[in-house]
């Protein structure tokens, strides 16, 4: 398929359709449902290419068409939801409408003010009010006990600070798998929050799915150099992560969206 103007439509989707995948699992709290607006997104664009705004960067026209989707299904969960996801509906049915998309699409995925604006369909004012929302009510919305997994020494103690200020307790750090189960069995964390390659080359994934076996509705963000080799749609994957290097906004964003969901799956790769 080729857009008129010229360029391969289907590349550009392709390239950034883990971002979107990213960006959907975040919102939803959920792999398998953003997954599924992923899917819709990719099969509007099909139906009809000219909803892929090339006048627009092709991440941002993307987006636009997934957003399309998002604002007219009103995206409830499920009604099966249990636990933290459960309360977490009733959380968010009392934030400001748009702030939680225009806090992500800012922070996690890095847009500016007005290519969000352009993806929302709202002024560019409106989108950094929307912004400044979102700190102000998330910051008074879930706290708890949050378990740091990272070998580096200085982004351990930037990701404690950061965690801290938000009005979080830092369980501890943990530097390799071993240190990170023992952590996690001498405090139970409400949050993880995880680099993927540890010092003594163990896995922070393979660290990860041996603490969700005892508590598995534990919400996890991973931190990883390469997003979108864990965001292929193939087997079960993390609905939050953060690329390295990371910003101080992307975290506490990322851990304002996690506290809401408990529904991050178990790795398997």
């Amino acid at each position: 398929m080729t857009e008129a103007n010229g360029g391969d439509l289907a590349t550009k989707v392709g390239r950034n359709l883990p971002f979107l995948r990213r960006y959907a699992r975040a919102l939803t709290g959920s792999q398998q449902r953003g997954d599924q607006y992923a899917m819709a997104t990719l099969e509007a664009i099909l139906s009809d290419p000219s909803s892929f705004d090339s006048s627009l960067a092709p991440k941002c026209a993307l987006f636009k068409v997934f957003h399309s989707i998002w604002v007219t299904t009103g995206a409830p969960l499920s009604e099966d939801e249990t636990g933290l996801a459960s309360r977490a509906q009733d959380h968010l049915s009392r934030l400001t409408s748009g702030t939680r998309e225009a806090l992500l699409l800012h922070t996690i995925e890095e847009l500016t003010f007005d290519e969000v604006a352009q993806i929302m369909d709202v002024p560019t004012s409106e989108v950094e009010q929307l912004v400044s929302i979102a700190y102000t009510e998330m910051a008074e919305s879930v706290s708890g006990r949050v378990m740091i997994i990272e070998d580096e020494a200085i982004i351990a103690v930037d990701l404690e600070a950061i965690t801290a200020e938000m009005g979080h307790k830092v369980t501890g750090v943990a530097r390799t798998e071993s240190a990170a189960v023992d952590l996690a069995a001498r405090e139970t964390p409400d949050l993880i929050l995880s680099d993927i390659q540890l010092a003594d080359n163990s896995s922070g994934i393979d660290a990860v799915n041996r603490i969700l076996k005892d508590v598995p509705n534990t919400p996890v963000i991973f931190i990883t150099a390469f997003p979108e080799r864990l965001l292929t749609g193939e087997g079960p994957e993390p609905a939050f992560l953060i690329s390295k290097p990371y910003t101080e906004d992307q975290v506490r964003s990322a851990i304002s969206q996690a506290m809401f969901f408990s529904s991050t799956e178990t790795l398997k790769v």
